[in-house]
């Protein structure tokens, strides 16, 4: 797991590209390497995680070989790669999977992503041609984030990178989007204006001072394929088949000559995750680290305690409180570069730091299984909300934004591929909503303690495998994953059937009491801001008042406005 940086233009010059990889340190610091040519430089932060030794340092690049790679995230399958790689007749000087992903690339080009099953965001740049590939995992996982004039093409895996070299202002319509629908911008969007995101499953070809993107993962066409045949699969076959590929996803994403943990909570997910686990051999040195906050109404302990007693596994538990809440908040607006997930995704980054300090550098998590499963209470009803356990009332307070922030907004209209009202949502949460936030947050805290994280339930066969079967394998009874829980039933049938619990932290309760003051700050700090002219401060502070007097059905506009002003502190620190 690394960081990776590159400008092409009058830009690239050696101090702006030590800056960049300067504010990815966190990223991978096992070594930090530039490669510098007229009018390109590229940069890379290293976490070392398969093959320890220097020869897999990047830029890598090969003798009598005209392109330089730069790649952050992990190519599970390259040891099968390699074998069949090696029967080309290519030859192999590491054991890393960099060089594969190189080998793979001179071997097929573009077509080298099908063979790809893992987590990546990569670079290639061609000294001859002076052309630029660059290529994004199915799902996201890894970032790539670019910035592009007609004088430059700048990207990194961080926003704070490009904001080293240029700067960028607020974008208007992304934010007015996250304060009136929650949105946190469409696949190539980010909050600010000139700064874009390479989608998922996009790669993109760099001639500067052109720029061509294209979609090369078509999940629709083959989901609609998979659909066909599995219309009138068993459940006895789904079972196997399902259980089978989640065992060989759990065994790739096992690889690495580090050591290894994972995350755990008390839900179905990460439950069946370590009960697979518990079955490899090597179970038995895996440490398993779960965050609680003390609050027997939110907690997942009993279950979490109750799994890892049956399986003896090694737990360690980190407690968040209060008091740790103000060193975090302002650690995460940092690194996240944009607003995140709320108490839940600090709690998080606090439990990373601490699997770091236990000299853990790969995690893995159980994050994916909900939108491929149909596990959300919503899918269940015929609403377009994407809010697991969400009252009738709006979480978003309109009447505290003004009407020209109102104007600038345009409510996010999906795409629906399948004319199905189910299978339309899970898409819309894999590609578009639930599946890219929780990665951007994910990414971020696990880098900022400077670990890999893998979520092996976002292996592309999974996903496209659970999403294709017929609805009544994921929804029974009014309760999703029904076929997930089958299988867990197997290993422990009272949490198997347990029902799905949408929060995991007192945010209500603390934003109201022990971080009243935190808020408070953070209203008067917005009102003395540049952005104070697109809010309703009467309305706002009435709001506020309303919520400490009980009005607490949701916490998420609370949260938006000590998010918003956070935003607005690093934007003007990088003016």
């Amino acid at each position: 797991m690394c960081g990776i940086s590159g400008i092409i233009g009058s830009k690239a010059n050696t101090a702006h590209i030590t800056k960049m990889t300067d504010a990815l340190y966190h990223r991978g610091n096992d070594n930090i390497s530039h490669f510098t040519e007229k009018g390109i430089v590229l940069g890379h932060n290293r976490l070392s995680i398969i093959d320890l030794n220097a020869s897999a340092n990047q830029p890598f690049q090969k003798r009598n070989q005209p392109y330089i790679l730069v790649f952050n995230g992990e190519i599970y399958n390259y040891i099968e790669l390699k074998e069949e790689l090696k029967e080309l007749d290519h030859q192999f000087e590491t054991s890393s999977d960099t060089e594969v992903l190189y080998e793979a690339f001179l071997e097929w080009g573009e077509n080298c992503l099908e063979r790809l099953n893992g987590m990546f965001a990569f670079a290639f740049w061609n000294t001859a041609t002076k052309d630029l590939f660059a290529a994004r995992d199915r799902f996201g996982v890894k970032p790539f984030y670019y910035y592009m004039d007609e004088d430059n093409f700048i990207f990194a895996s961080e926003i704070k990178a490009i904001q080293e070299v240029v700067k960028a202002n607020l974008n208007k319509k992304v934010l007015a989007n996250y304060l009136m629908y929650g949105s946190y911008g469409l696949p190539d969007e980010t909050f600010y204006e000139t700064i874009h995101q390479l989608a998922a499953g996009t790669f993109l070809k760099v001639h500067q001072p052109k720029i061509q993107l294209t979609p090369w993962y078509d999940f629709v066409t083959r989901v609609h394929k998979k659909r066909k045949e599995l219309a009138d699969i068993d459940e006895t076959t789904a079972k196997k088949e399902y259980k089978k590929l989640l065992e060989k996803s759990i065994a790739l994403r096992f690889r690495a000559d580090v050591p290894v943990g994972f995350t755990l909570s008390g839900g179905v997910d990460s439950s069946l995750l370590l009960a697979l686990i518990n079955q490899r051999k090597d179970a038995g040195k895996m440490k398993a680290f779960s965050f609680y906050t003390d609050d027997k109404r939110y907690d997942e302990l009993p279950w979490v305690e109750k799994m890892t007693k049956k399986t003896q596994t090694d737990l360690k538990k980190i407690c968040f409180t209060p008091e740790d809440f103000s060193t975090w908040h302002k650690k995460m607006s940092y690194i996240q570069d944009e607003p995140y997930g709320g108490i839940p995704t600090l709690a998080y980054a606090k439990l990373f730091q601490e699997i770091a300090r236990e000299g853990i550098k790969v995690v893995l998590d159980g994050q994916g299984m909900d939108e491929a499963w149909a596990g959300y209470d919503y899918y269940q009803t015929s609403s377009d909300q994407n809010i697991q356990g969400q009252s009738a009332s709006s979480p978003f307070k309109l009447n505290v934004l003004s009407e020209d922030l109102k104007r600038a907004a345009k409510k996010p209209d999906y795409p629906k591929p399948f004319g199905n009202e189910l299978l339309d949502k899970q898409y819309r949460d894999l590609f578009y909503t639930k599946i890219p936030r929780a990665l951007r947050f994910n990414d971020r805290l696990s880098m900022a303690a400077t670990t890999e994280l893998r979520e092996p339930f976002l292996d592309y066969n999974l996903v496209e495998y659970a999403f294709s079967l017929p609805e009544h394998f994921k929804i029974r009874n009014e309760q999703g994953k029904y076929l997930l829980r089958q299988i867990l039933k197997e290993y422990s049938e009272d949490i198997a059937f347990a029902p799905k619990r949408p929060l995991q932290t007192p945010q209500r309760e603390w934003l109201a009491d022990e971080l009243q003051e935190e808020v408070e700050k953070h209203i008067n700090a917005l009102e003395s801001s540049t952005f104070a002219k697109y809010l309703n401060f009467d309305e706002m502070k009435e709001e506020w008042k309303n919520y400490l007097s009980g009005s607490q059905e949701s916490s998420f506009h609370i949260w938006q406005w000590m998010s918003l002003n956070e935003l607005i502190k690093i934007d003007v620190n990088h003016q």
